[in-house]
């Protein structure tokens, strides 16, 4: 309200200081019936926040009617500067604010103010009437701020919604890699444990129990994430290893190789994370499609500046296999690879059969940029 009270300040300045110069040079009352009309169109940028379309065109009216009233009833020229700053007010809040058609239909009413007071105006020793080139001059400036406010607004509204469409992207990708992942080894354990129950009943509790850890697993994780959500922080990486990781894999024989021997390399954590969430989603996606797996290949290397990751199996190909339609997997380890100017390949191998899954991500020792990936051999048949 604090710029409300100056605005109005500002008019009340200005009308004061109308009515004194047009006494002074008229003589009289002729003060009068600018000061009325100006008084009321302040009046009305004063609250044009409470319907800035009706303001806006109730001003433009007023300033239109003391145009011709001040013609034909031989009265100082129309409008007066407090005048003119109102209507710029009116215009400029318009423009700011109202959607295109009425935005512009302002503007459109303030040149017609223009045009009237233009020929309307007594004859003068200038090309260009004082008064015109006041309003002329108003007119543009309530346009010029008003387009500058509203190109900034969009500005910002399109970097909040960048911001909210990255932010539901990464939450949909933590998701999507930590609760598919334990949700899918309490499948696979409760399947064995229905084969087990007919079979081998004296194992059953050992299947159960697998199904009760992972199964807190999945709770601790999802703890992990509604965190998240509540702290707004940025995700952190694994607390498990890749170690870990495939000890506890419910599935076909897994061969983890990493670069230096068996200890982990200790990498940003942006990149552990990356490189821990590719591997257990390949190895979730194993489970699911590759049932027939006999072997499962894990390789972490780095070459220079490069750490590059590779997942395959040996599983025979199969027509659902081919054809099954791609999830989310494939699509969420590209855009975290994609952050971090990393490439993905992902595809059937030629020799001797199975499945692929390839990544390559840059260490940030040089500088990380954000570039489209590769996909030099995505197979329509992605299983991800």
């Amino acid at each position: 309200m604090a710029a409300e009270a100056g605005l109005g300040a500002v008019f009340a300045g200005l009308l004061v200081f109308w009515a004194y110069r047009v006494a002074d040079s008229w003589g009289g009352g002729y003060w009068r019936f600018g000061c009325v009309a100006g008084a009321i169109v302040c009046g009305l940028a004063l609250v044009r926040r409470r319907g800035r379309v009706w303001a806006a065109l109730a001003g433009l009216a007023v300033a239109v009617a003391a145009n011709l009233v001040s013609r034909f009833a031989d009265l100082p020229a129309e409008p007066g500067p407090a005048m003119a700053l109102a209507l710029s007010v009116l215009v400029g809040s318009a423009v700011r604010a109202l959607p295109v058609l009425p935005a512009c239909a302002v503007a459109a009413g303030g040149l017609v103010v223009i045009a009237c007071g233009l020929l309307t105006a007594r004859p003068s020793a200038s090309a260009l009437p004082p008064v015109t080139a006041l309003n002329a001059g108003a007119w543009l400036a309530g346009v010029a701020i008003g387009l500058c406010s509203r190109l900034l607004a969009a500005r910002r509204r399109a970097m909040a919604e960048d911001v909210r469409r990255h932010e539901r992207l990464r939450l949909a990708r933590e998701l999507h890699d930590v609760v598919a992942h334990h949700v899918t080894g309490i499948v696979l354990q409760a399947q064995a444990a229905q084969i087990l129950a007919r079979k081998q009943p004296d194992r059953l509790g050992g299947s159960l129990s697998g199904i009760e850890t992972a199964g807190s697993d999945a709770l601790a994780a999802t703890r992990r994430l509604v965190g998240l959500l509540r702290e707004a922080a940025p995700p952190t990486p694994p607390h498990e290893s890749l170690t870990d990781l495939v000890e506890r894999f419910h599935g076909p024989e897994v061969r983890l190789r990493l670069p230096g021997g068996e200890d982990e390399p200790a990498w940003p954590p942006e990149v552990s994370s990356t490189v821990y969430r590719v591997v257990q989603e390949s190895l979730t996606n194993i489970s699911r499609h590759a049932p027939r797996a006999r072997r499962v290949e894990v390789t972490v290397a780095r070459e220079g500046d490069t750490v590059t990751v590779e997942v395959s199996d040996d599983a025979l190909p199969t027509p659902a296999r081919r054809h099954r339609r791609g999830g989310y997997g494939l699509l969420g380890m590209r855009e975290r690879l994609e952050a971090l100017g990393g490439t993905l390949r992902a595809g059937p191998r030629p020799e001797p059969g199975g499945w692929s899954v390839l990544a390559t991500l840059p260490l940030p020792a040089r500088p990380v940029t954000r570039r489209p990936a590769r996909n030099v051999d995505d197979h329509p048949g992605e299983r991800l």
